[in-house]
């Protein structure tokens, strides 16, 4: 179980693991070995709530195929090991932004005293400006 926070947690089994070759550094290693993991989840079929679902369908949409299921490529490092546990914290931080139901904006008006400002800014700009002109009947 990956605990993504304290009321909400993922199945491993949920999650399919794929191991590619990696470029970058690694010398001959790299050619050889499937170190970079890319870590599957099939929203679709995942136990996650409906409005998370919602909210990493509209965060991560550059990370998601067109069969639903979100994607991570970790290759960072050397390793299958630590390229596999990176891309489950990367996972779990990436569910844990989502998971964050956002505030709700509600709308303000502004004060009298903040339009009175502004309307003043606004008088002591223009009076600056005007004082910057040619005096009137000077050719």
């Amino acid at each position: 179980m990956l605990t993504i926070t304290p009321s909400l947690a993922l199945d491993e089994r949920e999650l399919e693991e794929r191991f590619v070759r990696a470029s970058g550094p690694g010398g001959q290693n790299v050619n050889k070995v499937s170190t970079a993991v890319q870590l599957r989840l099939a929203l679709t079929a995942s136990a996650l709530p409906d409005e998370v679902k919602a909210r990493v369908r509209s965060l991560f949409a550059s990370r998601i195929t067109s069969e639903d299921v979100l994607v991570i490529d970790a290759r960072e490092h050397r390793t299958q090991a630590q390229n596999r546990d990176a891309a489950r914290e990367r996972l779990v931080g990436l569910l844990q932004q989502a998971a964050v139901r956002p505030k709700r904006r509600r709308p303000t008006r502004p004060t009298r005293a903040a339009k009175a400002k502004r309307v003043d800014v606004k008088k002591q700009r223009a009076t600056t400006k005007a004082g910057r002109r040619r005096p009137a009947g000077d050719d």
